[in-house]
Formats: C-alpha cells, sequence, structure tokens
C-alpha cells in the first residue's frame, strides 16, 4: 500500500468555503463578511469549481447568482462556524485512489462550540445529501486534528507547530511520537518538521502552521519575517527563522530554499483594541493561481511582489480580507481543497 498528502499546489477540482450567516460569530459585521466570501468564490470558480456548505442555500444564491451553475455545488447542512480548513476533510491518495480523512474538530482545543461543525464531513459523506465523489471515506475521529495545523511537500515530508498539536487542550506534550506514528500511518509521510517558535498576536489556533510557514513548489519554504525589534513578534519569529533554516528536504536532502513574507503592518480591532493576526502566509493555491489575502495595509503591496516574483507562471490574486481577521482568521483558514470528482 502506498499513502501520500499530497501538495497542496497540486492540481485539484474543488475548493470548500462554508457559508456564514446571522447565527455564527459573524453577525456584527455579516454583510462585511459575506463581501469578502462573494470576492472569494467569484476569485476561485476563475480556477476550481466551488463546494459551498450552507445552512440555507436560499442564502447563498445572492452572492453568486453571476457565477455559472456548472461552477458550484451547495450543500445544506447546520454549522456553528465557517472554518472549513479545521473542519474539512483532508485528502491522501492511497495506491492512487482518493481517501478523504476525518478527523476529529473541538474548536481550537475547546475554545469554541464545534458540534454541528464536526458533523458536517459525515453529512456530506452521506448518501441523504445526494454528493456523489470517487474517494473512500476514513474515520479518524479519534484524533484531534485541523488541516490548517499541517502542512505538506507532497514527497514525504509534514511540517507542523509543537504548540497547536501538542497542546494540552489537544493531545498533550507527551503524545509527540505517538502524533508522529499517527501522521506517517494516516498520511503517508516519511518524515515530520516540528517548528518549535512562532505566534501572532489575536491568533486562537495555538500556532497553526498555515499562519507562519508555508511549502511550497521547488522545495521551498515561505514565512513570515518580523524585522522590527520592538514588535512584539519579532523575537519569536526569528527563532522560528532558526528553526526553517535547520530543515532538509526529504526529496533532495538539501536545506529549502527559503522565501521571507513580510509581516503586516499592524492591524487592530476597532472594538476593543486587540491586535489582529493578519498574514500573508494564509495564502492558497488554485489551479494556475494564488490567491494571496491582503488587508488595507501598506505592506500589501510588498507581499503581493513576493508571490510574483516566486511564482512567476501562476496569476497572483490579492483578496481583502481584512473581515476575515476580526474573528482571527483569513483566506486558508476558510477554505479547503480537494483533488476530487464530486457531483450531485
Amino acid at each position: 500500500m502506498s499513502r501520500r498528502l499530497p501538495a497542496e499546489w497540486e492540481p485539484q477540482s474543488y475548493i470548500q468555503l462554508t457559508w456564514p450567516n446571522e447565527d455564527t460569530d459573524w453577525s456584527p459585521i455579516l454583510e462585511e463578511v459575506l463581501a469578502c466570501y462573494k470576492e472569494l468564490a467569484h476569485q476561485i470558480v476563475r480556477f476550481d469549481k466551488l463546494l459551498i456548505v450552507a445552512r440555507d442555500a436560499e442564502e447563498v444564491k445572492p452572492y453568486i447568482e453571476d457565477i455559472d451553475k456548472s461552477k458550484y455545488i451547495i450543500v445544506e447542512t447546520e454549522i456553528n462556524d465557517t472554518w472549513a480548513r479545521d473542519h474539512g476533510f483532508i485528502t491522501v491518495f492511497d495506491d492512487g485512489k482518493p481517501v478523504v480523512l476525518d478527523f476529529q474538530f473541538n474548536g481550537w482545543g475547546l475554545k469554541f462550540a464545534s458540534d454541528k461543525d464536526n458533523m458536517i464531513n459525515r453529512h456530506l459523506f452521506s448518501m441523504a445529501t445526494g454528493l456523489k465523489t470517487n474517494a473512500v471515506y476514513e474515520n479518524h475521529l479519534s484524533t484531534v486534528l485541523e488541516g490548517g495545523s499541517i502542512e505538506s511537500d507532497g514527497h514525504g515530508t509534514i511540517m507542523t507547530t509543537s504548540e497547536c498539536l501538542l497542546s494540552p487542550n489537544r493531545n498533550g506534550a507527551e503524545m509527540r511520537k505517538d502524533i508522529e506514528k499517527m501522521l506517517k500511518k494516516a498520511f503517508g509521510a516519511e518524515k515530520i518538521m516540528w517548528v518549535e517558535h512562532g505566534y501572532l498576536a489575536g491568533d486562537d489556533t495555538d500556532s497553526h502552521i498555515d499562519t507562519l510557514a508555508r511549502l511550497a513548489p521547488n522545495n521551498t519554504i515561505m514565512y513570515v519575517k518580523c524585522d522590527d525589534e520592538s514588535d512584539e513578534h519579532y523575537q519569536q519569529l526569528k527563532m522560528m527563522e532558526h528553526d526553517i533554516k535547520k530543515f532538509v528536504s526529504g526529496e533532495t536532502g538539501k536545506p529549502y530554499t527559503l522565501v521571507a513574507l513580510p509581516m503586516c503592518e499592524a492591524k487592530y480591532d476597532p472594538e476593543d483594541g486587540h491586535r489582529l493576526p493578519a498574514t500573508y502566509a494564509n495564502f492558497l493555491f488554485v489551479n494556475g493561481g494564488v490567491l494571496v489575502p491582503i488587508y488595507n495595509a501598506s505592506t500589501d503591496e510588498e507581499a503581493l511582489a513576493v508571490f510574483r516574483k516566486t511564482f512567476p507562471d501562476r496569476e497572483v490574486v490579492g483578496v481583502d480580507c481584512s473581515a476575515l481577521i476580526r474573528q482571527h482568521g483569513s483566506l486558508h483558514c476558510v477554505t479547503m481543497q480537494y483533488p476530487l470528482r464530486i457531483s450531485m
């Protein structure tokens, strides 16, 4: 048996969005965040198809009415929140056949309600939805794991943070060896790279790797770098950089090419003034492109320029995610890619 977790930049068919409504935490800024989701939906269908999970399809249709109906599927189910990256399936290939892994989502370490979100995958896969895929369902609900907590290069290496996977409200530090065994078995991984440092102010996820450092094509790691010694992130991100410099590609046996992303200009919550976790690392690969979160910040164009230089063969599209960081996530956090055939 040969199992592998594909690299995110490999071709995919569908991107999942779980649609906000007034009963989610988005309620105070619902119209603002719906405008962001509308833009996301329209950008995604330029490259891939959409799988939209929503409480009520009729609530979604006004925002996608000009999108070709062949480009999206809407599945109705109850939801707590909208972070598809963390409650969505993680897809692997087993001897070339897609398998969707269903892990337990516990609201980022029991911080928030997740009972409905934790049922979304089973509902999607039930025949009652009318959804059809070419994938096999696999139950991993005994293990807490969010999609935003791991990165794969598609060649047997997974990158993650010890702060998240080993947090006491998930699995616990004493479980490191067991977690490594689980990751290797579930994902066909041969090597686990642990990032021991790094954080973002305002983050609820206990340092998800997709907010800090990302694996990219050509044995590259893109990571957030802070050059301002007076910034609260400076020391931790400097130590994270040292962690990453020690990593060696399992594919080439050589150090990774490192590409630094600027620390976003500080953004603060307009209600209580706390700093928001704005990060350019929370980007999404799509077929032939890369969607990059921007924040109406002075650093946006610098970040976009890094992406254009790093991916000259891809279309780089900035998407305003100022609304998303109000609930402490961004573009990658609200999406999940599926290299599957899906139909209704």
